[in-house]
C-alpha cells in the first residue's frame, strides 16, 4: 500500500457527467487522405486513380469516420513539400480545424525529405492531428511513432538520394556515348520521327533561317523579333509573342548546327531540385554532327563574330549602358579616330536650324571623357559612302585582279588537316582521363590540356569561317563591280550594308573599310 507523506493530500479527480443530450451523435473524427504519384508515367496514373478509390472506401469503412477530403499531388516529386500544391492545401486546412487525422499509403508518399516529414508531422502533432502511415504502421500521436517514423523518412530520404545517383549515371552514361536527348516541343526548327530521333521540320526551319539571315543583314534582336510578330509566326513555345532572349538564344544554340553541348545545367540541390549553370564544376560533353543542320558552321560563326562586335559596340567608353540598333545603315560602322567610340544618329537643334547629324557617343554621354570628335551631317556621310563605292567602281580594272588573288590565296591554308590532328590528340587524351577515372587529382591536367585543345579547334574554326566569309565578301563585290552599269548618283541603304564595314571619321577626311578588305581614303 502506497503511504503519503504529512505534506500532501489527494484531490480526487471528479466524474465525467456527459452534457450531451441522449438523442446526441458522438462527433465523427474527421479524417482526410494525402495521395501522390512522382511520374506521368500511365502505369503510375492508375496508383494515383487506385489510392483515390482506396482510401474513398477505406475511410467510409470505419463508422466513427468522415472523410474530410482526398488531396492528391500527381506527378510531382516528394523531395520538396512546398511545390505540391495539394499538400500545402491538406496542411492548410489541418490548421484551419478542418481535419482531425490524415492517413497516407507510405512515408515516401509524404515526404522523400526528412526534415519535411518531421516537421510537418510534429506540428501537426502539437495540433493533436496524427498522420497514419498505412504501410508501415505508424501513428504520429502513439508514443514510439515519431521513432519509427524518423528512421523510416531517412531510408525514404536515402532511397530517393540513390534513385537520383542511379538517374545521374545513366545521363552520364548517355552523354559519353553521345545519345542526345532534345525537348522538341519547345525547340523550333526540329522534331523528332518515329524512332525518337530529331529530323528537321522544314516550315519552322524556314523561321530559324529568317532569324539568321536577318541578324546578319544588321538588324538587333529587337527588330527581329517585331518582323515576326508582325508575320503572324509563332515561337518555339507556339506563342505569337516573342522576347529577344527567344531570339539570342536561337542564334548561339550550337544543335542547329547539327552539334549538341550536354550538360548545360547541374543539380545543385538533391532536396530542392535547384540547378544552376555549369560553369565548370562537372564534365560537360560536345558531340559533334549529332542530327542534322539547318545553319551551315560558317554563318552560325559568324553570327557569333557580330553578336561579340556588337557587345563591344554597346560598351563604348562610358558606364551608361547601351543598346544596338541596325535601324540604319551607318549604324555601328562609323567610329572616331580619337577616343575609339562609335556615332550615334542624332536629330540636331543648332540655334533654331534643326538637321540629322552623326555624333560621337563619347561626346553626346555627360559621364563619357572629353572627346575632341567632330559633329558630321549625315548628308556628309552619305556623301563618303557614295565617294568610296564610286572610286572602287572606277578602279575596278585594276581592283578585281588583287581580289581574285587574295581568293585563291586565302583558300591554300588546308585547316581539315590541321583539325584531324587536334581531334586526334582530343580522343587520345579522352582515353587517358577515363581510364584514369576515380583516381584522385588524375583528371586535372588532362582536363585543362583538352580544354585547351578544343579552344585551338575552335580557333581553327573561327580562322576558316573568316576565310570563307572574306571569299563570299569578295565574291559578292567583285559581281557587284560587274553589274553596276556606272557611278551611284545618289546614297543607297543596302549597297552599304552590303559592302562597308566600318567608317572612320578624322578632322578633315575619312577612312572606309569595305568588307572585301579595300581601304579608300576620301577628302573632303
Amino acid at each position: 500500500m502506497i503511504s503519503l507523506a504529512s505534506n500532501v493530500t489527494v484531490i480526487p479527480a471528479k466524474k465525467t457527467v456527459g452534457t450531451q443530450k441522449a438523442t446526441d451523435k458522438k462527433q465523427k473524427t474527421r479524417v482526410a487522405a494525402y495521395c501522390r504519384v512522382s511520374t506521368d508515367s500511365d502505369e503510375q496514373e492508375t496508383s494515383y486513380e487506385a489510392q483515390i478509390q482506396h482510401y474513398t472506401s477505406y475511410i467510409e469503412s470505419h463508422p466513427e469516420w468522415v472523410l474530410a477530403g482526398i488531396y492528391a499531388d500527381d506527378g510531382i516529386s516528394g523531395m520538396n513539400a512546398k511545390k505540391r500544391d495539394e499538400f500545402q492545401r491538406m496542411i492548410n486546412d489541418c490548421h484551419a480545424g478542418k481535419i482531425d487525422m490524415v492517413i497516407t499509403k507510405s512515408i515516401s508518399r509524404f515526404a522523400r525529405n526528412t526534415v519535411d516529414c518531421l516537421n510537418y508531422t510534429r506540428a501537426l502533432k502539437n495540433k493533436n492531428i496524427g498522420v497514419y502511415f498505412e504501410k508501415e504502421n505508424i501513428n504520429t500521436l502513439d508514443a514510439k511513432g515519431e521513432v519509427l517514423m524518423t528512421i523510416m523518412a531517412s531510408l525514404a530520404q536515402q532511397e530517393s538520394e540513390s534513385l537520383s545517383a542511379n538517374v545521374r549515371l545513366g545521363l552520364q552514361f548517355r552523354y559519353q556515348q553521345g545519345k542526345v536527348q532534345v525537348n522538341h516541343n519547345w525547340f523550333l526548327g526540329y522534331t523528332k520521327d518515329e524512332d525518337g530521333h530529331l529530323i528537321i521540320d522544314q516550315e519552322q526551319a524556314e523561321v530559324v533561317k529568317r532569324i539568321y539571315r536577318e541578324y546578319l543583314s544588321g538588324n538587333s534582336f529587337l527588330k527581329i523579333k517585331r518582323s515576326l510578330e508582325a508575320d503572324g509566326i509563332l515561337n518555339g513555345a507556339g506563342r505569337a509573342k516573342w522576347n529577344e532572349s527567344n531570339i539570342k538564344q536561337i542564334l548561339t544554340n550550337e544543335k542547329y548546327i547539327g552539334d549538341a553541348l550536354l550538360q548545360k545545367t547541374y543539380t545543385v540541390d538533391i532536396l530542392e531540385k535547384k540547378r544552376e549553370a555549369n560553369k565548370g564544376q562537372v564534365p560537360k560533353y560536345y558531340v559533334e554532327n549529332s542530327h542534322e543542320a539547318i545553319i551551315p558552321k560558317d554563318i552560325f560563326l559568324k553570327v557569333q563574330e557580330e553578336i561579340s562586335r556588337r557587345a563591344n559596340l554597346t560598351k563604348g567608353t562610358t558606364k551608361r549602358k547601351r543598346i544596338y540598333s541596325g535601324r540604319y545603315a551607318l549604324s555601328g560602322i562609323v567610329f572616331c579616330a580619337y577616343c575609339g567610340d562609335i556615332f550615334r544618329r542624332i536629330k540636331w537643334n543648332n540655334r533654331g536650324c534643326k538637321s540629322t547629324v552623326w555624333r560621337c557617343v563619347s561626346r553626346v554621354d555627360k559621364d563619357g571623357p572629353d572627346c575632341s570628335a567632330r559633329t558630321v551631317h549625315e548628308e556628309l556621310l552619305h556623301t563618303v559612302a557614295v565617294k568610296a563605292i564610286n572610286e572602287t567602281f572606277r578602279e575596278k580594272e585594276a581592283i578585281l585582279p588583287l581580289l581574285i588573288e587574295n581568293i585563291e590565296s586565302s583558300l591554300e591554308a588546308n585547316t581539315s588537316v590541321r583539325i584531324a590532328a587536334v581531334d586526334e590528340q582530343i580522343k587520345a587524351l579522352q582515353h587517358e582521363l577515363l581510364a584514369t577515372a576515380g583516381i584522385k587529382n588524375s583528371g586535372d591536367e588532362l582536363g585543362m590540356e583538352i580544354r585547351r585543345l578544343r579552344d585551338e579547334k575552335q580557333a581553327i574554326q573561327n580562322e576558316e569561317a573568316s576565310r570563307q566569309d572574306m571569299k563570299a565578301r569578295i565574291d559578292e563585290l567583285i559581281a557587284f563591280l560587274e553589274d553596276l552599269p556606272c557611278e551611284l548618283t545618289k546614297y543607297d541603304e543596302q549597297f552599304v550594308r552590303m559592302l562597308i564595314d566600318k567608317i572612320t571619321v578624322y578632322n578633315d577626311y575619312f577612312i572606309v573599310e569595305f568588307k572585301s578588305g579595300i581601304v579608300i581614303q576620301i577628302d573632303e
